[in-house]
């Protein structure tokens, strides 16, 4: 499985519940927008690490509203912290989803430390997260969509971008859309 097979199942969830959905840095963004571009969507241009704790807080301010966020391995080894802080919270809101392909793919897929012996999931149970699965199919991955709407699932996809266009609004476009869809009830849409 790619990342982009993965992205394509997240966004059938994240749909079907009306979450809002905050995604990953660089390639990541990208592919999420050609999957499914939407209001519901924050695209995290350029601030590595922080689309789980971007995630945690917006759940935390909007417990009407499901939100899930997609990371990144080498995002989430740069913000480890955020897994215990997640844990510490643990919002029934929140679903992060670590799409770990082992490699740091936005910037020439150099390896990750989870290219040799670390294991996110084992961290994230670590750090005192209950509800941690884990995936390496497309249908797995599906099943355990299907199954929760929170807690923490790490899936494993192959090293390697999806030819995609570059996302063509501004940032400041990218979060008044967001913001704006953000503050809606989630009933309202």
């Amino acid at each position: 499985m790619k990342r982009m097979d993965a992205i394509s199942e997240i966004v059938k969830k994240a749909t079907n519940i009306n979450a809002l959905l905050v995604s990953n840095i660089g390639v990541p963004c990208k592919e999420l927008h050609q999957a499914c571009d939407t209001p519901n969507n924050f695209y995290m241009l350029g601030s590595m690490g922080l689309a789980s704790s971007i995630g945690l807080g917006l759940a935390l301010a909007l417990s009407d509203r499901k939100v899930i966020a997609i990371d990144g391995d080498g995002s989430v080894l740069m913000n480890m912290g955020s897994l215990a802080t997640i844990a510490w919270q643990a919002p029934d809101n929140y679903l992060l989803v670590v799409v770990d392909n082992g490699a740091y793919g936005s910037t020439g897929n150099q390896p990750t430390a989870t290219s040799q012996q670390a294991d996110l999931a084992q961290v994230a149970k670590g750090a005192g997260n209950i509800k941690v699965y884990e995936a390496g199919t497309k249908e797995r991955l599906r099943q355990i969509l299907q199954e929760t709407d929170d807690g923490i699932i790490v899936v494993r996809v192959l090293p390697g971008n999806a030819d995609v266009p570059n996302i063509q609004m501004s940032p400041e476009d990218i979060l008044e859309r967001f913001m704006a869809e953000a503050s809606r009830p989630s009933g309202s849409v």
